[in-house]
């Protein structure tokens, strides 16, 4: 199919072409596509292969001419990128020129422009020159004493309280029967038997826990309290109800100890080997943030290090992306306290800067991966796939089978390993000196805009 290109614009990164193909053309691609299903119809009146090609373009020269005309864009765009040796950006915009319905009805030619950002051309900074602090903290035998008490606590048993004088209070747990009501009628799933309510923990709904503070075993008291304006039961919200409550035992919190039956319990051998587990779970939260300190002052300074155009549309759409979070959060009332006292105007100038910084981190990351052939196999893949899934819980299936036929998912899902695979490679070639740090230090937050760090 033949085409006449103009190169229209040419600013800084930016390309537009202006491009035509004669409506001969066109009307040549059509006849062969009516030739080629002509053999296939089956039409009422006609013996099979035997449909008059004017017949057939009467009742489906339209729908075939869009066929054409979209196989034509497609074709001619690439053809036209992979002259000029363009390395796209971004995926290119095509505009038509002119009245489409004229071009559908073979009278006019197609024009149309192709508008599309190219890649910059950069060199990276040389890895070996990097220079990197990786902060490291390493867990003490306190703080796996006292991770080793959280688990003992959260493992705590309920015992009976027995005398003449037990009450309930804060902390203990009581076993109770209730019956609630609305206006004197019972309500659906206001009434439950052997419920063991921990007071305190904020398990029933505002004021009803505090009444039965003091209750004693084998006593019964009415609750009154007021359903919450937001209640999840649309029939309830807002409701003045009653509890008709009997409380049938009282019970003290008893601490689990920290011995080899809690570990038994909790299905590990012994005490030792539990310690083991708490201390290597707590190197892992460690490693944790001494990497994403790590990646974080690697990215400052590929920041820092590489200055060069970046494709208008692809920061744009970064930045639309943030700006429709800002948005959001300004109208839930999440936004920052710094940002909140910031007009649009001061927050869109410094937004625009995160996503300029991505968009040249991410080129960056990528020009490094490409020029040191980092690859996410389909394994990696596969199994990042496996994990998204297993996070939906009883649907994973459904969810796996949706992911492995979602490209755009698949992207997705491959972006941030391909990243990681690449931070590796350059914490790899550079030079890393480990630095002995505090918890406190390895676990302070950076004073900078949320996602500033890519």
């Amino acid at each position: 199919m033949s085409m006449h290109v103009v190169e229209k614009s040419a600013e800084g990164l930016s390309r537009v072409w202006g491009v035509t193909i004669p409506a001969q053309d066109l009307a040549d691609k059509l006849e062969a596509r009516i030739a080629e299903i002509t053999p296939t119809l089956r039409i009422k009146g006609f013996r099979p292969g035997k449909v008059p090609t004017a017949h057939v373009r009467r009742l489906y020269g339209k729908g075939l001419m869009s066929e054409v005309l979209e196989q034509a864009l497609s074709e001619t765009t690439q053809k036209v990128l992979d002259e000029h040796k363009v390395r796209a950006a971004s995926e290119p915009d095509l505009n038509p020129v002119g009245d489409l319905a004229d071009v559908l009805d073979g009278k006019a030619d197609l024009a149309y422009e192709i508008a599309v950002d190219v890649m910059p051309e950069f060199e990276p900074v040389d890895l070996t020159k990097l220079s990197l602090t990786r902060p490291v903290y390493e867990p003490t035998d306190k703080e796996v004493d006292e991770a080793l008490g959280e688990l003992a606590t959260q493992n705590r048993t309920y015992e009976p309280k027995t005398g003449k004088t037990v009450k309930a209070k804060d902390g203990d747990m009581v076993v109770i029967d209730f019956i609630g009501r609305i206006d004197g009628e019972p309500f659906e799933g206001g009434s439950a038997t052997d419920v063991e309510l921990v007071l305190g923990s904020g398990q029933f709904i505002p004021g009803f826990e505090e009444q039965l503070a003091g209750a004693k075993p084998d006593s019964e008291l009415t609750v009154k309290v007021a359903f919450p304006a937001d209640y999840q039961v649309d029939a309830l919200k807002g409701k003045d109800a009653e509890f008709e409550t009997k409380v049938k035992e009282v019970k003290a919190p008893v601490d689990a100890k920290a011995d080899d039956a809690l570990a038994e319990r909790l299905g590990v051998e012994n005490l030792e080997k539990l310690k083991e587990l708490l201390k290597a779970n707590l190197q892992q939260q460690y490693a944790s943030a001494t990497r994403f300190k790590l990646k974080r002052a690697l990215l400052d300074q590929l920041d820092e290090k590489h200055d060069f155009p970046l494709p208008p549309k692809m920061v744009e759409a970064e930045f639309a992306v943030i700006w429709t979070q800002v948005q959001q959060d300004k109208t839930n009332g999440s936004l920052p306290e710094d940002d909140a006292a910031k007009t649009d105007e001061q927050l869109q100038t410094e937004y625009r800067k995160i996503a300029e910084r991505r968009v040249r981190l991410g080129l960056v990351l990528a020009e490094i991966g490409r020029a040191n052939n980092v690859q996410v196999s389909d394994q990696e893949l596969g199994e990042a796939m496996r994990q998204e899934a297993l996070r939906y819980g009883a649907q994973a299936q459904q969810i796996f089978d949706l992911l492995r036929q979602n490209q755009n998912a698949q992207a997705q899902l491959r972006a941030p390993l391909f990243e990681d695979k690449v931070v590796d490679l350059i914490i790899e070639k550079a030079k890393v000196k480990d630095k002995k740090v505090s918890k406190d230090e390895l676990l302070k937050e950076e004073d900078l805009p949320e996602g500033y760090g890519g």
